[in-house]
């Protein structure tokens, strides 16, 4: 797969669909890779849309150019790796989809480039427009793992396992069966990336003030924040069995958008839409992403 060099990564990518198409950037989220999007992409690229699938920092084969750059994961920076990503391309204007991370991160993108983002879709994880309250018990519950990130133990305790860490995951957020194993040991080689583990550990501990943002997408987080509503065209996709984020949390979604929006319920999906119903996803998405 091709890479294309930024003033801080080397991000690998995939680039499919007709060059000349509307563009729809898909971002994948953690614990998972790029080839999340697979079966999604090949049919958007076979209804005449052109895809490009970024491995985020720290996934994959994207790797940082210097060893002195902070390892960082916040919202905020990864959406700006992204537009970076765009621009190196020469793509202006784009629809974007993330999942889990990306999702958080296509939100960002609207919010800092109103002019470049044609549309959104949103999966399984709900927009921080206005800002992030602390969860009531029951949710902080299913979130376990963000407080568990933050102490010095359980930090410790990912970097001796992140890949049984990442499994966990998978098993308890999707309905039983959802994966085998050869998937998930084709997946895992993505978290053996150097910067896998800090890259995690960061992310999760700036969501809660436990760290400090990236410094140079530190605006566009609080922009993010201080950002209400959106009003472009909208889908937020939400699995009827979701373990980590469930339909109960996402019933208020709609009011965060102003402009034409669906909430999307997929039964019998859990946190991994485009994985677990790839064709579901991909005949709304073409319907978001190919009107214009």
């Amino acid at each position: 797969m091709p890479t294309i060099t930024t003033d801080t990564l080397s991000i690998d990518y995939a680039d499919g669909g007709p060059r000349d198409a509307p563009v729809a950037l898909l971002l994948h989220g953690w614990p998972d890779d790029r080839s999340s999007w697979d079966s999604v992409a090949a049919l958007l690229n076979d209804a005449g849309l052109r895809t490009i699938v970024p491995s985020l920092r720290g996934f994959g084969a994207t790797r940082f150019l210097s060893a002195t750059s902070l390892r960082t994961g916040n919202s905020g920076i990864l959406a700006l790796d992204a537009i970076g990503l765009m621009d190196a391309l020469g793509i202006a204007r784009f629809c974007v989809a993330g999942h889990d991370w990306g999702s958080n991160s296509a939100e960002a993108l609207a919010v800092g480039w109103p002019d470049r983002v044609a549309s959104l879709a949103m999966l399984a994880t709900p927009p921080r427009l206005g800002g992030m309250a602390t969860p009531p018990f029951e949710q902080t519950q299913r979130q376990w793992y963000h407080w568990f990130m933050a102490t010095k133990r359980g930090a410790q305790a990912v970097r001796d396992d992140p890949i049984g860490f990442a499994h966990l995951h998978w098993v308890n957020w999707s309905p039983s069966g959802w994966f085998d194993e050869p998937l998930f040991a084709r997946v895992a080689r993505s978290f053996e990336n150097p910067d896998f583990v800090d890259v995690t550990l960061h992310s999760y501990r700036a969501r809660w003030d436990e760290a400090e943002p990236d410094p140079s997408a530190r605006w566009l987080d609080e922009r993010v924040r201080a950002t209400k509503t959106l009003s472009l065209p909208t889908m937020y996709f939400q699995g009827a069995v979701d373990g980590i984020n469930p339909p109960s949390t996402t019933e208020g979604v709609a009011k965060k958008f102003t402009g034409p929006f669906e909430r999307v319920v997929l039964p019998g999906v859990g946190h991994f839409p485009q994985r677990e119903a790839p064709g579901q996803v991909a005949v709304k998405l073409v319907a978001l992403f190919g009107a214009r």
